[in-house]
């Protein structure tokens, strides 16, 4: 499946960019192949529109912020969130106003810091993650591009076989490779997978889990939206909760930005941020080696493809659901004169 020839993939919401990159001005962003320019209007509201004015094509995230709309940076022409010309300075003063030239638009909201966007009508609402109402503390950590396809991530985020292996040396145990047992509840967006894994507890990360064992039970509810988006909520034995919210936002066929932020019950005196971050970034990091390495274009039909183990039945799951999607909704090709 490559990402910018599946057209219901368009049909998505994606964080494209934390709210606070946009406070000085306008930034680019490539959605699924498509230039895009992201800012926020003069309500802090955001907006998502082509990155190219309609005047003589400049880059609009090139320009800058005035009175609650983007300029041109070219011929200062003001925009509204909805794409429209609103003003055209070159014109006499008795002629200012709203135009009916624009700019292709998007769907833009705000969520959890971010801004996600939807190139065309969404098939499923955002997501509703509990923590965020419960008390949580929240903590942005990754933002960057990774050269691989959003299915292999969250592919790899619900399969217990690579734990030992990619992990060796943070909490993977080598010692003991067996894939720990899943439960797996479908949902009409994706799944939920149950499980238990026993993990080694390094140093770095005892000091973030509070914890003197060297070894610790991770119980995980992983879900899984389709296509890019997952929420690991573990709990530990001593009551800890850790959420990792990670989306695969496809830039093109060939590389994703990963964003990444958690939700956690404790404090910051309990465990400082930059430690939580400094562990997830030694997990990311091996992650993100192994899965560089890995071929973006995934066959949804694996026949004679890829080759499968039980452990890889979350994985095997998505690319059916996925499949099952683009059937129901993406429209059939017109046939050839």
């Amino acid at each position: 499946m490559l990402a910018t020839a599946t057209p219901l993939l368009r049909r998505f919401w994606y964080p494209v960019m934390p709210v606070g990159h946009l406070s000085e001005g306008p930034k680019p962003f490539r959605l699924l192949g498509q230039d895009l320019v992201i800012w926020l209007d003069g309500e802090g509201k955001p907006a998502a529109m082509d990155d190219r004015c309609c005047h003589r094509t400049a880059k609009l995230s090139k320009g800058f912020y005035t009175s609650g709309r983007l300029a041109c940076g070219y011929h200062g022409w003001e925009f509204a969130a909805d794409g429209r010309v609103m003003r055209v300075p070159q014109r006499p003063v008795d002629r200012q106003g709203a135009t009916n030239m624009r700019v292709p638009a998007y769907q833009a909201e705000i969520r959890y810091g971010h801004v996600w966007v939807a190139l065309e009508d969404p098939i499923y609402p955002l997501p509703d993650f509990e923590e965020e109402g419960l008390g949580f503390r929240r903590i942005d950590e990754f933002y960057e591009v990774w050269t691989c396809a959003g299915l292999r991530l969250m592919e790899n985020s619900f399969d217990n076989a690579h734990f030992a292996f990619v992990h060796r040396t943070s909490f993977g145990d080598q010692g003991h490779p067996e894939p720990a047992r899943l439960e797996i509840e479908e949902h009409e967006d994706g799944f939920m997978m149950i499980t238990e894994v026993p993990v080694r507890n390094p140093e770095i990360q005892k000091k973030v889990l509070n914890m003197e064992s060297d070894t610790t039970v991770r119980h995980m509810r992983g879900r899984w939206y389709a296509p890019f988006l997952r929420k690991l909520r573990i709990q530990y034995p001593n009551g800890l909760s850790h959420s990792i919210v990670t989306c695969a936002t496809p830039i093109d066929d060939g590389t994703s930005m990963v964003v990444q932020f958690v939700f956690r019950n404790d404090t910051e005196e309990q465990a400082k941020a930059a430690d939580v971050i400094a562990f997830d970034r030694i997990v990311t990091d091996e992650d993100r080696d192994i899965l560089e390495s890995t071929d973006y274009d995934v066959p949804l039909d694996q026949t004679g493809i890829e080759m499968n183990m039980p452990s890889d039945r979350p994985g095997v799951l998505m690319r059916r659901m996925l499949a099952r999607m683009i059937a129901a909704h993406q429209p059939a090709l017109e046939p050839a004169e």
